[in-house]
Parts: structure tokens; C-alpha cells; sequence
């Protein structure tokens, strides 16, 4: 067994609006290129490479490995819904550490439709409907809605209900991760919001999603280099951060308890758990977040989920001022999914990236001071969720 993974090198594409993007193959060239470059490799060091994407045929991952170069590597492609950017990162680190490789690569690429999400195979079972069977048998009936809106509304209604929480909640979250990705160049939108801005947005599910509480559809491609230290050490890489410890969960029998459980919650708090555990740290050593806000609502469960708060404390974080600048941890300082975008291959690579630039220095206008610690949560609903838990070399 090796020692832990660290991250070499990472690179990104700006995100762009559906149908103005480069195409996939493209996008993803152009990350690999750029991690390669802040690495200082060849593609020749790359001895394994896995391909997150969840929109595209087959391979898709050989065709944009391919458009850097066929170096005749092992290449594997990762579906794993929403989470599928950080299981390619989780099965780059788990190559790493168990000494198969010494230096592998972990990309995402999205080039996505406009408008909501839908299946792209209505002839065969969907796995979303157990979460729908779960959400259905806990409260009777749903609103109507696109489909990931409802689950995520629903799951909110819940949330509002157990912990006397107000709508404005959701959306004071919304207008501090738009100002936050004021400050990112590669956000796909900067332009600041007020609370009245966010709920006066069209409503997507009766009576409490607004349409600025959820994420767009976007196009977009990150890549990271993971590699033992000792490979970085003989080709002379020095600018490291360490994946000190990473945890992963599907879904248990908690889905048929609540709707939060039904979005993710218990897996969270399961992989958190684990990721803490390996890396000897907690969230409370964390200085950086970025996490999964699909849909704002989304932010306040993760909040207690993750343990940056306690349970029905996420009011009160948000109040403080606990979730940005000057408070206990800065939360999506990219801007997070709502406002960077949520190319769904790309996201859970484009968080780990931004989290090394913070770890490094190298984050400019949006630098969390004196970072050493930061904390990724990436997940797919239904099943998985992926916590890392990075450090500074």
C-alpha cells in the first residue's frame, strides 16, 4: 500500500449556457491539456484515466482522452449521476494509494440540453422513482414540478416544517453564493441578488422552489492529476494537496424514513463520517466548502449534514454570517453550482479544483485566507455521495 494521493495538477473551462459550448470532446481536451501544464507532465505520465460524464454514448471518455493524445492507457468512464465527478476522483486515489499507479487522472465533462432534466430511456425503469415511492409513501403525494425540483422541495417543505424554518432562508443562501461568484471569472453568472429577487422568481414547485433557488444547465470540463507523493517528488512537483481522506455511500434504508434522507442527507452524514475518519480532521478544521447546491435548499441540509452546523441550526449559521467571509467556514466561494453551473460530469472535478487553488494560494479575488483545510461533498440522487477532506502539503 502507498501512502496517501495527492493532487498535482488540475485545470478548467469556463462554464458556458447549453448550445454556445465548445463540444465535449473539446471541452474535455482543453482541461486535460490545462492540468497536464500545471503538473508539468506529458499525457505519457497518465497510467490510468476515468472519465466522469452522465449526457453521451459510450466512451465518451476515450474521445476526449483521445483528442490530447492515444497513449494506450487504461481509460475508464464513470456514470454515477450528479456524484459521478467525484467517484472518477475517489477511483483515481484508490488507484494511487493501493500502488497500481503512480499517477492517474481524474476528468468531467458535460455538454448538456437546455431546460430541466429528463431520462434519456423512457422505455425502462428509472431509478429516480425510488425516490419518488420513498417521497410518496412519507407524505401522501407530491406537488407538481420538474422532477429534481420536486424531490429537492419537497425535501425543503420537510425541512420547514421540522425545524420552523422560513422560505427566506433558501434564498438568503441564494444571494450570498451570487455574490460570492462576483469575484470568480470562470462563474457563469455575477450579478448580485437581494432576497425580493428571489422570491419574486417564477415558482418551479408549489409553493416555496423559486426558480433562483436552483441551478441551471450548463456545459463545462475539469480535470485533476492524482498521484503518490513519491511520483511527485522524482518529476519535481512540488505544489501539492493532499487528499487526506475521502468517504463514499449509496443510499440505505433511511430513504424510507424522510425526505431530507431522500435527497441525501443520511448518506452524507454516513460519507462525511468516513472521510473524517480517514483524514483524522472534522469540519470543524475546515476553513473552505464546496458543496453540492443543486437547489439552495439543497446548501441548508448539507449545512447539518456535513456537521458545520448542528441539526435545525442552519438558520442561525446563515444569520451569523457562518457560511461566508469572515466566518466560521466559506462556503461555495466559486459561486457553488447555482451560479459557476452544474455541467453534471464536471462539477464534482470543477469543486476539487477550486479547492486546490485555495489550498495553494492561487484562488485571487476569492481566497480564503490562510486556508489549510478544505472540505468537498458531491452527490447523486439516487445513490451516491462522495466527502473528501483535502490539506495543503
Amino acid at each position: 500500500m502507498s501512502g496517501k494521493a495527492v493532487i498535482g495538477g488540475v485545470g478548467m473551462v469556463k462554464f458556458t449556457k447549453p448550445g454556445t459550448s465548445d463540444p465535449y470532446q473539446v471541452m474535455g481536451a482543453n482541461a486535460i491539456k490545462l492540468a497536464l501544464k500545471d503538473a508539468g507532465l506529458e499525457p505519457e505520465a497518465i497510467q490510468q484515466a476515468y472519465a466522469s460524464y452522465i449526457y453521451g454514448d459510450s466512451a465518451c471518455g476515450q474521445g476526449a482522452f483521445y483528442s490530447v493524445k492515444q497513449t494506450g492507457v487504461p481509460v475508464f468512464n464513470v456514470n454515477n449521476n450528479c456524484a459521478s465527478g467525484s467517484s472518477a476522483i475517489f477511483m483515481a486515489r484508490q488507484a494511487v494509494e493501493s500502488g497500481q499507479v503512480d499517477c492517474a487522472l481524474a476528468f468531467g465533462f458535460e455538454q448538456m440540453g437546455k431546460g430541466a432534466l429528463g431520462t434519456a430511456w423512457p422505455d425502462r425503469y428509472n431509478p429516480v422513482a425510488k425516490a419518488f415511492e420513498a417521497l410518496i409513501a412519507l407524505r401522501g403525494s407530491v406537488n407538481p414540478g420538474p422532477p429534481t425540483g420536486v424531490m429537492f422541495g419537497t425535501a425543503a417543505l420537510e425541512y420547514m416544517e421540522k425545524y420552523d424554518a422560513k422560505n427566506e432562508l433558501f434564498a438568503e443562501v441564494a444571494v450570498k453564493t451570487r455574490k460570492h461568484a462576483g469575484k470568480n471569472p470562470y462563474a457563469l453568472f455575477t450579478d448580485e441578488l437581494t432576497v425580493d429577487d428571489v422570491m419574486n422568481s417564477p415558482v418551479m414547485m408549489e409553493p416555496n422552489l423559486h426558480r433562483l433557488m436552483c441551478c441551471p444547465p450548463t456545459c463545462g470540463a475539469a480535470a485533476v492529476v492524482v498521484m503518490s507523493e513519491e511520483f511527485a517528488k522524482k518529476n519535481g512537483i512540488s505544489r501539492l494537496v493532499k487528499i487526506a481522506g475521502q468517504g463514499m455511500a449509496s443510499d440505505s434504508e433511511a430513504m424510507s424514513t424522510s425526505a431530507l434522507s431522500v435527497v441525501g442527507q443520511d448518506m452524507t452524514r454516513r460519507a462525511s463520517d468516513a472521510a473524517y475518519e480517514a483524514a483524522s480532521l472534522g469540519p470543524e478544521d475546515a476553513q473552505v466548502v464546496e458543496l453540492h447546491d443543486c437547489f439552495t435548499p439543497n446548501e441548508v441540509f448539507t449545512y447539518e449534514g456535513l456537521g458545520l452546523c448542528g441539526e435545525g441550526e442552519a438558520t442561525k449559521y446563515v444569520d451569523e454570517g457562518s457560511n461566508t467571509y469572515g466566518g466560521k467556514h466559506v462556503v461555495n466561494p466559486s459561486g457553488g453550482l447555482m451560479s459557476k453551473g452544474h455541467p453534471i460530469g464536471a462539477t464534482g472535478v470543477a469543486q476539487s479544483v477550486e479547492l486546490v487553488w485555495h489550498l495553494r494560494g492561487d484562488a485571487e479575488a476569492r481566497q480564503v485566507e490562510g486556508a489549510k483545510v478544505a472540505l468537498q461533498h458531491n452527490i447523486g440522487v439516487p445513490g451516491a455521495c462522495v466527502v473528501t477532506v483535502y490539506q495543503a502539503h
